[in-house]
C-alpha cells in the first residue's frame, strides 16, 4: 500500500520560500557586500519573479535585518556556552577561542555576514550590528565585574575592558572566516594570537586603577 503524499500547507510553503531567501542572500554575501545584494538575481536564485520577494520581506533591508538577528542568536548561543560555570580567566580564554574557532566552522556565513556589514554601506543594517554588539558588550561587562580583582571597578572601566575583548574578538574572527584562513597553519596563527592578546589583557587589568580611584 503506497503512502499518500504529504500536503503542504500555504504558511509551510511561506516558510520554506523566506529560508530559501535568505539562504541564496547568505550565498552571494560570501562574495560581496549587502549593499550589492541584486534583488533580481536573488529571487532567480530561488526561483521567483521580484514582485513574490515582497511577500516575505518589506523590502531588501528587512531581509538583512533579519540576516542580523539570526546571526546574533548563533554568537550569543556561543557567548553562552563560554560564560557557563564562571570559569576562571585562563580558562575563559581558552574556551572562548575553542569554541569560536568551532561555531565559525559551523555557522561560516553568518559570521562572515557579520564581519563585513559591521563597517558596510547599508545604513539600517549595520546599525542592527552595532547595536547587538553593544548589547554583548554590557553583558560581557556584568561579566566581568564578578571576577576576583574586578569588583571594584567601576562601569566605564568594565565598559572598557569588555570593548577590548570583543574588538580584539570580532577582528580574530573576521580573520578566520578569510579565504587565507582555510590553511590550518594560518588558522592555528590567528586562533594562537587571539590568546595570547586576551592574556595581555587580562595581565593589564590586574595592575589598572579604577577611573573613579584616581
Amino acid at each position: 500500500m503506497s503512502t499518500p503524499p504529504v500536503t503542504e500547507t500555504r504558511q509551510e510553503r511561506k516558510e520554506r520560500t523566506r529560508r530559501a531567501l535568505l539562504d541564496a542572500a547568505l550565498d552571494q554575501l560570501a562574495e560581496e557586500s549587502f549593499g550589492s545584494l541584486s534583488l533580481r538575481r536573488l529571487t532567480k536564485a530561488v526561483g521567483i519573479v521580484p514582485t513574490a520577494f515582497y511577500r516575505h520581506f518589506a523590502s531588501l533591508d528587512e531581509l538583512g535585518l533579519s540576516l542580523v538577528d539570526e546571526s546574533f542568536v548563533t554568537l550569543r548561543a556561543m557567548i553562552r556556552d563560554v560564560r557557563r560555570d564562571r570559569p576562571a580567566a585562563d580558562e575563559l580564554i581558552d574556551r572562548s577561542v575553542d569554541v569560536l574557532s568551532a561555531q565559525l566552522d559551523a555557522n561560516m556565513a553568518h559570521f562572515r555576514f557579520i564581519g563585513r556589514e559591521r563597517y558596510g554601506g547599508v545604513t539600517a543594517v549595520r546599525e542592527a550590528v552595532t547595536h547587538e554588539l553593544g548589547l554583548i558588550e554590557r553583558e560581557l561587562a556584568t561579566d566581568l565585574a564578578r571576577m576576583p580583582g574586578l569588583e571594584k571597578w567601576g562601569a566605564e572601566d568594565l565598559r572598557l575592558l569588555a570593548g577590548l575583548f570583543l574588538t580584539s574578538t570580532v577582528a580574530a574572527a573576521g580573520e578566520m572566516v578569510s579565504p587565507e584562513a582555510e590553511a590550518p597553519a594560518v588558522r592555528r596563527r590567528i586562533e594562537q594570537t587571539l590568546r595570547h592578546q586576551a592574556r595581555m589583557v587580562v595581565v593589564g587589568a590586574t595592575g589598572w586603577q579604577p577611573l573613579d580611584e584616581r
